[in-house]
């Protein structure tokens, strides 16, 4: 048996996986954001902890016999937060997560004292990535920015908890602008750059190898052996990939989670910062990948679903399965700022079109079209980036509409495949990277791709219309930039 655990934003996943690589239990808990100022967004780094413990807690109740067998357990995460520790191990204070805005100032200032910066870490300077976060603290905290001895990011802050041990894996590291994503090694160059050395961070590891032992302590709370291996793990979207199969060069998904994200494997180091393309290095020794990003996906819709004081199912079940058309109605899904391809952590959401006559329905359609939208954003760049994308796999929440997937497809123009296990995709990974560590398997054999439940092709009667639709979307942005 093999454990993967996985620590979202809004909730921390746990998943036992069998030696047949079939989802045995899963188990969630939830977390709270805080948002103390405009563009802020934090959490307290020992809800992370609590929140797996508890998790895992969970399976160990109700299916003690299968989880006394775990033989590895794999870690994955968002990516990005800054979690600062004193001396003592200890937070300094909360994380400043991914989706957090308030370094605007900060990546000017990164990339004018590091012009290397897009060579070496193969991305622009982004207020969401970590290095901007620490600049900030340096210049608002100092009295925090001095006392700091490690930053971990989120999953490394977890592990250190459940192992003693500070290890970071490839992927989440080249989310941190202080990686050599090429070279897979901490750049001493990046690091000056924001007043930190090799000193400050973990010790790297490939996310299908060892990273630590679990503590006795866990180990006997929940049954296990005492020698139940913890793989290096990786960053929420590299670990989905793995769950989804998604090893080859070329191999592609989109991912509609708290984030969005359109993701493709390469076989080398493929930068292309002009068109705020992500490339990160992969999981898997050998690999990186190409990401396109949206700050708010899913979120877009529980941010409605939260206004409108109404479930989300709820919301979408007069829609039915497939619309006929697009929306009178237009939405940015700009709720907290976007990256691809804008880079622009101010970006907000808006509304456009709405009459007296505008019924409910057709706002909720909106916002599942804006975020298709942006999707296609996405993708547009990545074809620029790297050569056209001719399908892609859904995974995350919104993976779990048929209607959002018809109208993925209509939007992107090509098909969009809802897969098995797609909701526990990060978590199923980080179990398969455990069983790597453990097992030294072949990856090719362990990192199957899922089953296809449905499959979703672009209407033709509908194509068009989108066409046109999301050609005026694309206006929304640059002309309402200024005003909001």
């Amino acid at each position: 048996m093999y454990l993967g655990v996985d620590i979202g934003t809004s909730g921390v996943k746990a998943v036992l996986v069998s030696e047949t690589g079939a989802v045995v239990a899963t188990a969630a808990r939830e977390l709270v954001l805080s948002h103390p100022a405009p563009l802020w967004s934090e959490q307290d780094p020992d809800a992370w902890v609590d929140a797996a413990i508890g998790a895992v807690d969970v399976l160990a109740q109700h299916h003690p016999r299968e989880v006394t067998q775990v033989r590895g357990i794999g870690l994955s995460g968002q990516m990005h937060g800054a979690t600062l520790l004193g001396a003592d191990g200890r937070p300094l204070r909360p994380a400043i997560l991914w989706n957090d805005g308030r370094s605007h100032a900060e990546c000017i200032e990164l990339e004018r004292r590091c012009p290397s910066l897009h060579a070496i870490a193969g991305n622009l300077a982004m207020p969401g990535f970590t290095a901007p976060k620490l600049l900030w603290v340096a210049r608002h905290e100092p009295h925090i920015f001095e006392r700091v001895a490690k930053v971990l990011l989120p999953k490394a802050y977890v592990r250190y908890r459940l192992t003693g041990e500070m290890a970071e894996d490839m992927s989440d590291a080249a989310g941190t602008l202080w990686l050599d994503v090429g070279r897979r090694s901490w750049s001493a160059e990046l690091l000056k750059a924001t007043g930190l050395d090799l000193h400050h961070m973990p010790r790297l590891v490939e996310g299908s190898n060892a990273s630590a032992m679990l503590a006795s302590e866990f180990a006997q709370r929940w049954g296990m052996a005492k020698d139940v291996m913890v793989a290096g793990g990786a960053g929420d979207n590299a670990a989905s990939a793995i769950g989804l199969g998604a090893i080859a060069p070329g191999d592609a998904f989109l991912s509609l989670g708290t984030s969005g994200v359109v993701f493709r494997v390469t076989d080398r180091f493929a930068p292309a910062p002009a068109s705020a393309v992500h490339a990160f290095c992969h999981a898997l020794p050998g690999l990186w990948h190409q990401m396109g990003v949206m700050l708010s996906a899913a979120a877009s819709l529980a941010w409605l679903a939260g206004v409108m004081e109404t479930p989300a199912v709820a919301l979408l079940a007069p829609l039915g399965e497939r619309v006929e058309g697009p929306s009178p109605v237009k939405f940015l899904p700009y709720l907290d700022g976007e990256r691809t391809p804008h880079n622009d952590a101010a970006a907000s959401g808006a509304f456009v079109g709405l009459r007296a006559a505008t019924g409910r329905s057709q706002i909720v359609q909106a916002v599942l079209e804006g975020v298709a939208f942006a999707a296609r954003d996405n993708l547009t760049a990545l074809s620029a980036a790297g050569g056209a994308i001719a399908e892609l796999d859904l995974v995350g929440g919104g993976s779990r509409s048929p209607l959002w997937a018809q109208i993925c497809a209509d939007v992107l123009g090509i098909a969009v495949h809802r897969v098995e296990e797609g909701e526990v995709g990060a978590a199923l990974g980080a179990a398969r990277l455990g069983r790597l560590a453990a097992t030294g398997d072949d990856p090719a054999q362990v990192c199957t791709r899922p089953r296809r439940l449905a499959s979703f092709v672009p209407r033709a009667s509908a194509v068009s219309a989108y066409d046109e639709a999301y050609r005026r979307w694309r206006e929304l942005y640059p002309a309402l930039k200024e005003s909001l």
